[in-house]
């Protein structure tokens, strides 16, 4: 398992610059006991760069630093992930609408479009993350957004 740690470290050392960090190898669910390789990553950096998987392990991302406004939730409440979905959609566009220049200059990217930075923020496909949003709003296993 270190090896793969390792490999992974290697093969992505590219991205430590834009502030990727290697955690290590952890278990996130004790009763499924499937460990995943975690990473931290600043909220602006390009997820398009990073698989899904890695021999054989599911990545799991955790985003250092401070958030945009867009993303700022009320964590008072105990069970505030009942009322307010953190990744909805709807946050990332008023992100990317409202700081595309800052986007592109953080990602080295000058000419990328609207659709390029919502793919590279939001988990490498932006559409896909939007239409499970939805579903999961329809089943009533998300809130739907609130505008503010």
């Amino acid at each position: 398992m270190k090896d793969t740690i390792k490999n992974f470290e290697q093969k992505f050392a590219h991205l430590k610059k834009n502030g990727l960090k290697v955690d290590g190898l952890y278990i996130l669910d004790p009763k499924k006991k499937n460990p995943v390789i975690q990473i931290s990553r600043p909220l602006i950096f390009d997820n398009r760069e990073l698989p899904k998987r890695f021999d054989g392990f599911n990545i799991k991302s955790k985003i250092q630093g401070e958030m945009p406004k867009e993303f700022t939730v009320n964590r008072s409440r105990p069970d505030w992930h009942k009322f307010e979905y953190i990744w909805a959609p709807e946050r990332f566009e008023k992100f990317v609408d409202r700081c595309g220049k800052e986007i592109k200059t953080k990602l080295n990217n000058p000419t990328m479009s609207r659709k390029e930075m919502l793919d590279a923020l939001c988990f490498g496909d932006f559409q896909e993350h939007k239409n499970k949003s939805m579903q999961l709003i329809k089943e009533g296993k998300l809130p739907a957004y609130q505008k503010n």
